[in-house]
């Protein structure tokens, strides 16, 4: 039997509780597009196999917590301005239609290999009203170049830091940043990583009703000499 979905009342209120311990003050309509999109997750996952979670108390925690908790440092490094983030390996959109829910002025482009996922995020885009959230199908070092210019690439469980920086190198505008979303510090990854890459902050989080270990590694070129 498949657990009890966390009744609409009981969910809005972790989810305030989350957003109060994260420092985030979401407006109304903004949690009701991120319940919704949870909602639809879940729905589409009976299906699809988005996520390998199937309990929907787990998913508001290990997959909604879990992505907003980079909110707040993703708006330091964005600093006000808006960016153009690419989520690869996106997956069912974690975290890129979280990104795209709170942050409407920031352009977010979601790529899986998967068509199914890509699907998906087109129908999220579609139902919440979210002009700023794209779907790409494919493999991300195969974008043209015309899809570069990304001022962040995101990752999270997509690939060990080695294959996330050359695989979507070419991804990145001028002065762009990696960010990828890690549990334990991958130190066996940041030491096999090539020397033009600098890792200039590994970012403990602490998620909300999640007791797991999770941290963000910044990383950026280094530039030519």
């Amino acid at each position: 039997m498949s657990a009890q979905a966390p009744s609409a009342s009981a969910a809005r209120e972790r989810l305030a509780d989350a957003c109060q311990a994260l420092g985030l003050a979401l407006a109304p309509p903004t949690q009701d597009r991120l319940l919704g999109y949870l909602a639809m997750l879940q729905r589409w996952n009976r299906v699809y196999n988005l996520t390998a979670l199937r309990n929907p108390d787990e998913m508001l925690t290990h997959h909604l917590f879990d992505c907003l908790a980079v909110l707040p440092p993703l708006r330091r490094h964005a600093a006000g301005r808006p960016l153009r983030v690419l989520d690869v390996g996106s997956g069912g959109g974690l975290p890129g239609v979280v990104l795209a829910i709170v942050e409407p002025g920031w352009d977010i482009s979601c790529i899986d290999t998967v068509a199914k996922k890509a699907s998906f995020i087109r129908q999220v885009a579609s139902e919440l009203a979210l002009p700023n959230l794209h779907a790409l199908h494919g493999r991300v070092e195969a974008l043209p170049p015309s899809r570069g210019g990304f001022d962040l690439v995101i990752s999270r469980a997509f690939a060990s830091l080695g294959d996330f920086v050359r695989w979507t190198r070419t991804c990145l505008a001028p002065g762009g940043t990696w960010l990828a979303m890690k549990g334990r510090a991958p130190d066996d990854e940041i030491a096999a990583l090539p020397p033009d890459v600098t890792v200039f902050h590994v970012e403990h989080l602490q998620v909300p009703a999640l007791d797991a270990q999770r941290c963000l590694v910044w990383l950026r070129p280094q530039p030519a000499p």
